[in-house]
């Protein structure tokens, strides 16, 4: 099970829960506790809960909404890289055909590897998979950009066109090289399994105040499991995000197999 999938399945649990031992702690509190000075007061309390747990959580969903729009644009950018890369290979000539295909090589590896519950791609040969990370180094890919960079390096232009050509091509390979580190960044999530439990003990301790609160009857009851219901899948949804690959709102193979597509066809 997913990661996102098993923290919601927690925090609905822990929720529910404690609004439920806050109905039975209601219950058994004698006459004087439950007073109406005493909900008052803690009406007061459990709205300045409410409040700090609603800012933390909308903070953090709109930094990993921007986290995760970051990471598509930079994949986007990569995948446009790895196009004008193939285009100067290409333009260089022959001497350089054998570095176009380990170009397509490793960008067809990256696709199996990265969205691995997706088709394989068709075209090109690329290494095994099966023991590449879905994200961060795979050494692997890293040693197939590198034997380009020295490929591309070797080469000693005897004309003006292709002394353009060959610094231009290494101009680009070290931009590429440069993106490839910003994608494999972008791709480790941010939050903490402490950060985490902290801003669930805060939940907790919320529906615990309305538990104590609401009255003993469906309605209330319904009205309480709606209001779990919605904030467990706000957590869902920033978990989900913070990995951007994989999971429910995963960042689309769609630019790189373009990519791949076009390096395929020219």
């Amino acid at each position: 099970m997913p990661r996102e999938a098993i923290w919601t399945l927690v925090l609905f649990v822990l929720l529910v829960i404690s609004a439920a031992a806050g109905s039975l702690l209601r219950a058994r509190l004698p006459a004087p506790h439950r007073g109406s000075e005493t909900i008052d007061f803690l009406r007061v309390v459990t709205a300045l809960l409410v409040t700090f747990a609603a800012l933390v959580m909308s903070l953090l969903l709109a930094s990993e909404l921007t986290a995760f729009t970051t990471a598509s644009h930079d994949r986007n950018h990569y995948a446009a890289s790895l196009s004008e890369m193939d285009a100067c290979l290409r333009n260089y000539g022959s001497a350089l055909d054998g570095e176009r295909q380990l170009l397509r090589s490793y960008t067809a590896a990256v696709i199996a590897s990265t969205w691995p519950g997706e088709p394989l791609p068709a075209g090109a040969t690329h290494p095994d998979i099966a023991k590449l990370p879905l994200t961060g180094e795979a050494p692997v890919l890293g040693t197939i950009l590198n034997n380009i960079g020295l490929g591309i390096a070797r080469q000693q232009p005897g004309d003006p066109l292709h002394q353009v050509l060959a610094a231009r091509c290494s101009q680009l390979f070290s931009n590429l090289m440069v993106g490839r580190w910003t994608v494999i960044e972008d791709a480790h999530g941010s939050l903490s399994a402490p950060f985490l439990g902290v801003l669930i003990f805060w939940l907790m301790l919320v529906f615990l105040s309305f538990g104590l609160q609401a009255p003993r009857n469906p309605l209330a009851a319904s009205l309480v499991v709606v209001a779990i219901v919605s904030v467990a899948s706000v957590m869902f949804v920033i978990l989900d995000l913070d990995l951007p690959y994989g999971g429910f709102f995963g960042i689309s193979s769609v630019s790189m197999r373009h990519a791949l597509a076009d390096m395929l066809v020219q």
